[in-house]
């Protein structure tokens, strides 16, 4: 990749100073006039296909762009964020109170190896110059490269210091149940951030479509655009394939926490990957969304929580499942059942079709099913046809899962 080209830092100087919320109305009076917040919105650019959680809008006939980031993290309401990406010399609306970047973001700082990974698809992964959890990165060219690259630490103890070193553009990151830790100190710095709420989304290709978000954030969102369309036909070509099988198997998911089995939602991207790789998830509750509505269309973001249950209504539904997936830090059926004796007689442990999704996982532990699988949902949907209906399978070979004997 392109990381020999231009790694030093550069002088933080007046990009940074003009960037603060407070500051948006002077610059925008230095411009020669300002903008209404309807003109401002008026013009959509780009619409997605599947996520909830953004939009792109703009001003007819000018070349900035605004990222309207809906979802900011879970819960029923959260407030929206607008971010204005300034182009060609224009400037925000006067009192324009959202986050402004000067121009196409050149140095990057990634709060999670999803939006790494997003940037490594379109080819700009040498603009990630700090991380968090640098050890956990399974990306090969941020591995290879460790040394030009910071570890910041986590968003709730991170290394400021280590994160002006490296004078970013734009800090992408994402809040739980509130804003992050983050926000506060980034503001008064004058470092402007983009929450991400690609995680959110309930859809597996709704998460892969925030590439096109980061594509306008990097200035190349042609590219996004083509990129995920690549991933949606493959996608939906494997879904295809599968559309019509009459035998879909029954599939239980993850591994008891203490006395409790925390099922995966029935609205999920997990679920949704499984009913489309034609098979059935065992679990059939339909709990509430955590997700709101923010824009008075019913287009809010959100994630559905993890749905408790006792060991004794998980065994019924293991007991009901031909396979059994993701089941957390076991690496063999001998493991599992030493651990969960009473589950020694269910179906997927007789037949041996246990698989976890642990194929990639580097020395420290980082699972390259929580990086890159996020955003090429493609390739997971490729592993779970090869392993519900193996003769529909363009590979003969697993990429994120791998068979437990």
């Amino acid at each position: 990749m392109a990381f020999e080209q231009d790694l030093q830092p550069k002088p933080m100087g007046f990009r940074k100073i003009i960037l603060t919320v407070s500051l948006a109305g002077i610059l925008a009076a230095g411009c020669g006039g300002s903008r209404t917040d309807r003109e401002l919105f008026g013009m959509v650019y780009y619409v997605p296909e599947y996520a909830t959680g953004f939009e792109i809008r703009g001003i007819e006939g000018r070349q900035s762009r605004v990222l309207r980031i809906k979802s900011l993290w879970q819960g029923e309401t959260t407030p929206v964020q607008d971010v204005f990406i300034a182009r060609g010399g224009e400037c925000p609306p006067e009192g324009f109170a959202g986050q402004v970047l000067d121009g196409d973001a050149e140095r990057v700082v990634a709060m999670s190896s999803s939006y790494i990974a997003m940037m490594d698809l379109l080819g700009e992964v040498s603009k990630v110059k700090a991380v968090s959890g640098l050890d956990f990165v399974n990306n090969a060219c941020i591995r290879s490269h460790r040394d030009r690259v910071e570890d910041v630490g986590s968003e709730t103890n991170a290394d400021f210091e280590r994160l002006l070193a490296v004078c970013p553009d734009v800090v992408l990151l994402y809040g739980i149940y509130s804003a992050s830790a983050m926000e506060r100190p980034l503001d008064r710095l004058g470092i402007p951030f983009v929450y991400m709420g690609e995680y959110l989304e309930q859809s597996p290709l709704g998460r892969a479509e925030w590439i096109v978000a980061v594509s306008e954030i990097l200035g190349c969102r042609d590219r996004g655009e083509s990129v995920f369309r690549s991933v949606r036909d493959r996608y939906n070509a494997l879904k295809n394939s599968v559309s019509e099988v009459r035998d879909r198997p029954a599939v239980m998911l993850n591994v008891p926490y203490g006395d409790l089995w925390y099922m995966t939602p029935v609205r999920s991207a997990m679920a949704a990957l499984i009913d489309d790789a034609g098979a059935r998830y065992v679990y059939r509750e339909e709990e509430k969304s955590v997700s709101g509505n923010r824009d008075g269309a019913g287009n809010g973001g959100g994630a559905a929580k993890t749905v408790p249950i006792d060991r004794e209504k998980a065994y019924l539904l293991a007991s009901e499942a031909d396979f059994w997936l993701n089941v957390g830090q076991f690496g063999s059926i001998p493991e599992i059942v030493s651990a969960y004796p009473e589950f020694a007689g269910v179906k997927s442990i007789g037949a041996g079709a246990v698989f976890n999704c642990d194929n990639r996982v580097n020395a420290a532990g980082g699972n390259d099913f929580w990086e890159s699988g996020l955003v090429r949902p493609d390739l997971v949907l490729q592993d779970l046809v090869r392993i519900f209906h193996p003769e529909f399978s363009p590979s003969d070979s697993l990429i994120y899962y791998r068979r437990l004997h």
